[in-house]
């Protein structure tokens, strides 16, 4: 049998895919594991973004003599504030739309089947259909069918829709001492890492750590903080030229623009729903609105806050977009990136480690 370098590296993914086969096969001893990642990793996920919210302003406050614990508690006490202004300023505002939203739904759809009816018969796309065999009415009744199965879906499944409230909530009450522990001693977790690495390479894994530190931190802090400006400049557009539900559709392209590049483009595919059953003008004015907030977005906010940090080349932000789309669906697009930017950091310090230990062979 071959004993080369490349034949041991095989034989080591052979033997990880062998354990994996048969880690598939019992499935009574690993199902337990793969709940227990489950039901770990949103709670730990939201801490996890949180605690790079938070730790700056816990580290500003610790450094001017103020003890860690006390620091967390005025965090929560001005979190918690900060969430009952907004739940009294903005609350009454989201409830209404919500519920005019619902009331509407079924006369929404019907808008929407009869504008793609009036598509179907215009010139144009008649010439089109006759040229290229493309059906618009089929199109127009796989929508229509789709919204309203989703509607029928929401109010038929009422235990799932309960079970889901109950594991937001079990977040949200798990989360904050989740976040109170990582905030206090967040900073043992690298030393914890260090001390699983020989003495001569913990200089190097304190740089890998340091790296990964700043270039996570970096994305979230930026990215979240770019996606409250957008959601608020597209609201304020919303409410200039008038379109209904202007408080849900800036909340959703807020969320949707984590997304790198396809973010906003989903965002603002809500906003044109509605824009198109109100009229022909109202679209062009949210292509307005997106176009003018996006503008002020990538050449005013997202230099000043995000910078070049990740110095990730928009091609290949693209590319990791795509491959995390179709295999994780949205969690994947919005993970994809700085998952990717953390792996970087491993690989091109690796590479150097790898290019030291050769640099002192050939030394000695």
């Amino acid at each position: 049998m071959p004993q080369s370098k490349f034949f041991r590296i095989g034989y080591g993914f052979l033997l990880i895919f062998l354990i994996i086969l048969v880690g598939t096969k019992i499935d009574f001893i690993f199902r337990p594991i793969v709940v227990l990642v489950q039901t770990l990793f949103f709670p730990f996920l939201l801490g996890g973004v949180l605690y790079y919210l938070f730790r700056p302003v816990v580290q500003f406050l610790h450094k001017r003599n103020v003890p860690k614990v006390l620091s967390i508690l005025l965090i929560y006490l001005l979190a918690i504030g900060l969430f009952v202004l907004l739940f009294y300023s903005i609350g009454p505002i989201l409830q209404r739309q919500v519920s005019n939203l619902v009331e509407n739904t079924p006369a929404l759809i019907d808008a929407i089947r009869s504008k793609l009816n009036d598509l179907q018969q215009n010139e144009w796309v008649s010439r089109f259909q006759e040229s290229e065999q493309f059906d618009v009415k089929e199109i127009s009744d796989k929508v229509t069918a789709y919204l309203s199965t989703s509607v029928q879906t929401i109010g038929t499944n009422i235990a799932n829709f309960i079970g889901i409230i109950t594991n937001i909530i079990m977040i949200f009450v798990t989360v904050p001492f989740i976040l109170y522990y990582m905030l206090k001693e967040g900073e043992k977790a690298p030393q914890m890492v260090l001390q699983t690495l020989p003495e001569r390479q913990r200089t190097n894994g304190t740089k890998i750590l340091k790296d990964m530190d700043i270039a996570l931190s970096s994305y979230i802090q930026g990215q979240i903080l770019v996606s409250v400006c957008v959601g608020t400049m597209l609201y304020i557009g919303y409410l200039v030229i008038g379109i209904e539900y202007s408080l849900i559709l800036a909340i959703i392209a807020m969320f949707t623009n984590v997304i790198p590049f396809l973010g906003p483009i989903i965002g603002v595919v809500p906003a044109l729903i509605v824009a198109i059953v109100d009229s022909p003008a109202m679209v062009i004015k949210v292509l307005v609105v997106m176009v003018i907030a996006q503008q002020i977005e990538g050449n005013v906010i997202s230099p000043q806050v995000m910078g070049k940090k990740l110095d990730i080349h928009p091609l290949t932000i693209i590319s990791i977009l795509l491959v995390a789309g179709s295999l994780g669906g949205l969690l994947g697009l919005i993970l994809a990136v700085p998952v990717y930017a953390v792996l970087k950091v491993i690989a091109l310090h690796t590479y150097r480690l790898i290019n030291l230990r050769r640099a002192k062979e050939v030394e000695e």
